[in-house]
């Protein structure tokens, strides 16, 4: 016969288990890509020339930036500089990334410039170096690219520069002689005829990376200093330096006086500058020569 259950007085049947609630509906908001880097543009690009340029507002100076695949050093406040050599092509890119941050191809646009180029047909370019000079060559070398290389914390690149020498500008940066069809090397840098003994001082703050004890054979007396961010000044043919390996200069300091020693045909100033291992035209820098 059926079970029948009963209610006993004072006692509650259990009541069913509640139906599972879904859970509400959500709305997820979508990601905001990271903003893309971007710079903030000063001057133009141009064959020898020199850019300084910055990071946009806002983007950490932990970016890291190329040049046509060199490195290029940024300030904590994400200034940088841009140099094209003389023979740069008409194009460059700039590249830049950071973790998190879509990466930014800049085309640069390099204007070309007219160079003075001398032919000289009926000259041979020259002889053959011996083993004597060779031997005597390669470590004054070493010492240049290692000069260049040292880096330091100057801020002068910041500066605008000044002409270390004033007077007659004798020889100009991308001038060439053509020997008998054969290029000779072009000149890397600006040439100031002045007297033997006539001052030079530093063009902007920096630090002496290399004051010759002895005269390089071609260089002379060689003077090398560093205003920062991979700007380097070399001044050649001195007659006499007056500062040491490690000193920090001011704008305006004397820094030595005019001479002939090296490979020279009278007493001038060479003033040669390089970014990194780019040669560039201290003219552009410097502006015109004061009268």
């Amino acid at each position: 016969m059926p079970l029948l259950l009963l209610a006993l007085p004072g006692c509650v049947a259990a009541a069913p288990p509640p139906a599972a609630v879904p859970p509400p509906i959500g709305f997820q908001r979508p990601s905001v890509p990271p903003p893309a880097i971007g710079f903030v543009r000063k001057g133009l690009a141009q064959q020898g020339g020199l850019l300084r340029w910055r990071l946009a507002p806002g983007d950490p100076a932990t970016i890291r930036l190329t040049l046509d695949g060199r490195p290029v050093p940024v300030a904590p406040d994400g200034a940088f500089l841009l140099a094209f050599g003389r023979d740069a092509a008409p194009l460059a890119t700039l590249e830049a990334s950071a973790p998190g941050r879509p990466p930014v191809q800049e085309t640069i646009a390099v204007q070309p410039r007219a160079w003075k180029i001398q032919s000289l047909p009926t000259l041979s370019r020259g002889t053959t170096p011996n083993a004597a000079f060779l031997a005597r060559r390669e470590p004054e070398l070493a010492r240049i690219a290692a000069a260049r290389a040292a880096g330091s914390a100057s801020e002068g690149w910041r500066q605008r520069f000044v002409w270390p020498a004033t007077g007659r500008i004798s020889g100009v940066f991308g001038s060439q002689r053509i020997y008998a069809g054969e290029p000779g090397a072009f000149h890397g840098g600006v040439d100031v005829a002045r007297p033997t003994g006539a001052p030079v001082v530093a063009p902007a703050d920096g630090v002496v990376v290399l004051a010759a004890e002895a005269p390089f054979t071609l260089e002379g007396n060689l003077l090398m200093i560093d205003h920062g961010m991979g700007l380097v000044s070399a001044f050649l043919h001195l007659s006499r330096i007056d500062v040491k390996p490690g000193d920090r200069v001011a704008q305006g300091q004397p820094i030595g006086a005019v001479g002939a020693t090296g490979r020279a045909t009278g007493p001038h100033l060479h003033w040669g500058m390089t970014w990194g291992d780019v040669r560039i035209d201290p003219a552009l820098l410097a502006g015109a020569m004061p009268g």
